[in-house]
């Protein structure tokens, strides 16, 4: 019987003992208030790197719902792809056309030998 005495006794000194500090809960401010004001930007960007032959670049414009805007980039074969598009929020409207460009290249693509198979 004294044995549980003890026991109960140390348990609960225990308990006591092992008291922890509360931290007050973090009270959070009211949120900022944005203005609801169409989107209105413009940018632009271009390439021209004529070692490497890269070229591209890309404008665009906005006002409210009304987008426009229009890239273009070198493709391989000397052609350049212009992509001109408008979007008005009843959908995207895009034009690609093609020019023919007379791009040379700064260096020459190397030329290797056709391996030799023996059988």
């Amino acid at each position: 019987m004294s044995i549980k005495v003890i026991v109960l006794a140390a348990t609960l000194a225990l308990a006591v003992a092992d008291v922890r500090p509360s931290y007050n809960q973090q009270a959070y401010g009211k949120p900022e208030a944005y203005p609801d004001a169409p989107p209105k930007y413009d940018f632009n960007y271009a390439v021209k790197d004529d070692y490497s032959g890269n070229s591209y670049g890309h404008n665009e414009g906005r006002d409210g719902y009304n987008t426009q805007g229009s890239y273009n980039v070198l493709l391989p074969d000397g052609r350049v792809q212009t992509v001109t598009y408008r979007d008005d929020g009843n959908g995207l409207y895009a034009d690609v056309t093609y020019q023919q460009g007379g791009y040379q290249r700064a260096y020459e693509q190397p030329r290797y030998e056709q391996p030799a198979y023996r059988a």
